[in-house]
């Protein structure tokens, strides 16, 4: 029995990734449905830290069709990021069906059939792109049970106003463990990081511009040579890290992303913190105590609350329970912004990039749209 779809394309996500494919289908003539499980547009980047910016400059962060705003600093802030997104959606005239939480994707071999509470939606393609800031990672340490401060995920960290007076430590250096330190820092919060292996750092900016400038010049070097290029200019603007208690990694930053999936922090004041002391740096968690946290190797101190800044871990082979041969050993898709092995399924935004995650949504979202319409010309 052949069923009317319901659109040319289901899109499911209603941040960065998904506004730009709605967008570039739409330009494609495509019917779009866009599926979103929050009330509003660009739910993640609502909940993230206040102080948050985005860590790629405004020129190299705009989606496609419609550039960021001129009067936006060159590091836009979240609040600007969300109301960036707001203006794209109202532009593109993009509708979210909201408070729509997908359940299940499934494919009966000529369409897609995408489940949710409210009802079945049916489409020719379908495009996955809910970024992984909904499967935060929580890893356990013996005596966690037992402490009597407070644990929280960095996704539930807003500010440093709940935090005076109070010893806090953040687990992990990634971009986020390295800001959500400084920003407590800056409040005159005793703050210590726990850093459990080799870091890296790379600037915000070299020789005055942002390094997401760099990144895309060398684009299509090999990353090896990328990285053997860089490293001496990257170790004279970061300085020492073995004097600030931290180690550099075998791999080159470049290598590190393409072949680990592992973002380098970009310093936007960290390491500053740190050398003057503000920000005391602790190796790997051995486990909790009663009031505070055992270093590998250092004693027991006390902390009032624990800021897990561990990243994430999506797995989605939940929600596409039957395809075959599109995510690696954890889950997460094994090719983004280009066609899989399941007719009509994409990813969208979900690959780590180096030069850039917003452009890289950009560059993704356009291929999928021309893939989109290919699909839909074949019907």
């Amino acid at each position: 029995m052949n069923v009317m779809p319901d659109a040319d394309a289901i899109i499911v996500g209603a941040g960065p990734a998904g506004l730009a494919c709605a967008a570039a289908m739409r330009r494609h003539g495509l019917r779009v449905l866009i599926l979103e499980k929050a009330d509003a547009v660009a739910s993640v980047w609502r909940r993230h830290y206040d102080r948050l910016h985005l860590h790629t400059d405004r020129g190299h962060s705009g989606l496609p069709g419609l550039a960021m705003p001129p009067g936006y600093p060159r590091y836009p802030s979240r609040a600007q990021v969300v109301a960036y997104l707001e203006s794209y959606a109202a532009h593109f005239d993009l509708r979210p069906l909201f408070d729509c939480a997908v359940q299940t994707v499934r494919h009966d071999g000529s369409a897609w059939h995408v489940g949710t509470k409210r009802a079945q939606f049916t489409a020719p393609v379908v495009v996955i792109a809910t970024g992984w800031a909904d499967f935060p990672y929580r890893p356990r340490w013996p005596g966690m049970e037992d402490y009597q401060g407070q644990i929280i995920h960095s996704t539930a960290y807003r500010n440093p106003s709940a935090y005076a007076g109070k010893r806090v430590l953040v687990v992990g250096f990634g971009n986020s463990g390295g800001e959500i330190a400084l920003d407590l820092a800056e409040a005159d919060v005793s703050v210590a990081l726990a850093v459990r292996g080799p870091v890296h750092i790379l600037p915000r900016e070299l020789l005055g511009l942002p390094i997401l400038t760099w990144a895309i010049a060398q684009a299509r070097l090999p990353a090896r040579l990328a990285d053997f290029i860089n490293a001496p200019t990257i170790r004279l603007a970061i300085g020492s890290l073995k004097k600030l208690g931290l180690e550099a990694p075998a791999k080159g930053p470049r290598r590190s992303i393409e072949e680990d999936h592992r973002v380098p922090l970009l310093d936007v004041g960290t390491l500053a913190r740190i050398r003057d002391g503000s920000i005391a740096v602790r190796g790997g968690i051995e486990r909790f105590t009663r009031d505070g946290v055992a270093f590998v190797d250092s004693p027991a101190e006390p902390f009032d609350s624990v800021v897990l800044a561990t990243g994430f871990r999506p797995d989605l082979r939940a929600l596409l329970p039957d395809v075959r041969g599109v995510f690696d050993d954890h889950g997460m898709p094994s090719a983004s912004g280009r066609a899989t092995p399941e007719p009509g399924l994409f990813f969208c935004g979900l690959i780590a990039s180096p030069t850039g995650q917003m452009r890289q949504i950009g560059i993704e979202a356009t291929r999928i749209a021309r893939l989109a319409s290919q699909v839909r010309a074949a019907r």
